[in-house]
């Protein structure tokens, strides 16, 4: 690896395109950091074929060993070690299509928070332009087996902390797609209850509709132009061994279009008041996301501490649009140099635009252009060692490690507000692109004016959601 040591101050001055407001982004020796860290090449490339495989989901284990009464907790999947997504000819055809989706989800996110900053009435019409993001089209997220009713039936629902509605296909569908669980039957449930157009959870719906006999109704289409309609109604929710909870607001889809991929409906984590950790009046949620490409799993729990080995950060929500956790990344170091980023950079602005958000259903980080310029040429700075080859799809940065085994990189870590920094695990930034060797760095540039933090950098942490001190936490292995 090649090993640069500079004794100056390099500073780089970019010009926004935008604006003529220069932004100075400083690279330091970072004497605290060590510069290389070791990437297991041959273990990457077998997760990306057991993708394809017959093998089945495993058991959730966790070794989070919080014990409470209000503790509750869903086993957590990637998607793809639920149902195997057949339809895809080889790994790298899988990979673009989660990178295509990612590029959609990132728009339907920036159209979203415009959406609310220009309109503020309720709607009452399910509009084109009232979108949520794309859940499924790339099959980069995780799913959670939830308990819906009495008696309980067990269902798999994409988890997303971009969703605020939780809801699920119900079996009088007018409309219906493929899933692999039986569709709901709300007469079969002793608790599911039609909320009217005057309760509160009703008048919380951004999408709404009421009936002549006083029923309301739920609408989301997503930005894959699959979309839901149908009653709002309250019913239990059971969490495993671990509880349940009653009366919690939630949709039943009748007239659903587009492709769920074989998944029942949405469990919604943001941080609206008709999510489900509002919903629940939890203190606290967390997940740890195993691998994509696994056919482990964790758990997605709620009310349970946050490890003692957590790097706590402070999180915000945008006032203009509720279902997103913003964070406060002020730097990135990458083999020991520092890439400070100007605190206008990442900090919501006074007209609601800008900041960069926490999301669990985006595969890989994507950043402001000119940020992600200075980290990709820092991380190439440190790997001319490595055989470089050419982009996959907006992955610019690649490598063909086709002849070996594992290989160094430069470690890369996250610095947040009042100092803190999460170091990240190898395999967190350079991933398989296919089976054969090629591995891309994880990160893409973006021309929107919301930034966000994707899955791949999660992985492996505990990410636990304290909403009572508005933090959140990150302890490494904790799956």
């Amino acid at each position: 690896m090649a090993q640069t040591q500079s004794p100056f101050l390099l500073t780089l001055i970019f010009f926004s395109l935008s604006t003529s407001t220069s932004l100075v982004f400083s690279l330091r020796p970072h004497k605290h950091e060590n510069q290389g860290v070791v990437l297991d090449v041959s273990s990457s490339i077998h997760k990306t074929l057991g993708v394809f495989s017959n093998e089945k989901a495993k058991p959730t284990t966790t070794t989070n060993t919080t014990a409470s009464s209000s503790v509750f907790s869903f086993s957590l999947h990637p998607l793809d070690s639920i149902i195997k997504p057949k339809q895809y000819e080889s790994y790298s055809s899988l990979i673009s299509s989660r990178l295509a989706a990612d590029v959609a989800r990132v728009n339907v996110i920036n159209s979203k928070l415009q959406l609310a900053l220009s309109k503020s009435q309720v709607k009452t019409d399910i509009l084109p332009e009232d979108l949520e993001a794309p859940i499924t089209l790339g099959r980069g997220g995780y799913a959670a087996r939830v308990g819906v009713g009495q008696p309980v039936k067990e269902f798999y629902l994409i988890t997303d902390t971009g969703s605020d509605i939780n809801w699920l296909q119900c079996q009088n569908c007018r409309e219906c797609f493929s899933q692999s669980d039986p569709n709901f039957d709300p007469s079969g449930s002793t608790t599911y209850k039609l909320l009217s157009c005057e309760s509160q959870q009703c008048t919380s719906l951004r999408i709404r509709n009421c009936t002549s006999s006083d029923t309301c109704q739920y609408g989301a289409s997503y930005g894959d132009r699959s979309s839901t309609f149908g009653d709002f109604a309250t019913e239990t929710l059971s969490f495993g061994d671990s509880g349940s909870v009653n009366t919690v607001a939630i949709g039943c889809g009748i007239v659903n279009r587009g492709n769920f991929g074989g998944f029942a409906g949405i469990l919604g984590l943001g941080g609206s008041v008709l999510a489900l950790p509002s919903q629940i009046k939890a203190t606290s949620f967390s997940y740890c996301l195993v691998n994509i490409d696994s056919s482990s799993s964790s758990t997605l729990e709620f009310n349970s501490a946050a490890p003692g080995d957590s790097v706590l950060v402070p999180f915000v929500i945008n006032p203009s649009f509720d279902v997103y956790y913003y964070v406060e990344l002020t730097g990135i170091i990458v083999g020991g140099d520092q890439i400070s980023i100007p605190a206008s950079v990442f900090q919501i602005g006074n007209d609601g635009n800008g900041g960069i958000i926490l999301d669990s259903g985006t595969t890989v980080t994507q950043l402001e252009a000119q940020v992600y310029n200075s980290l990709r040429d820092t991380f190439v700075k440190y790997t001319q060692n490595l055989p470089k080859t050419s982009g996959f799809q907006n992955l610019d940065t690649c490598y063909d490690l086709s002849s070996s085994s594992n290989v160094t990189v430069p470690k890369m870590s996250f610095q947040f507000s009042g100092g803190k920094t999460v170091s990240l695990p190898p395999e967190n930034y350079l991933i398989p692109v296919n089976s054969n060797g090629k591995l891309c760095l994880a990160f893409a540039a973006t021309s929107q004016k919301v930034s966000i933090i994707g899955n791949t950098q999660q992985k492996g942490f505990r990410v636990t959601y304290d909403l009572a001190n508005k933090l959140i936490g990150f302890s490494p292995n904790k799956c």
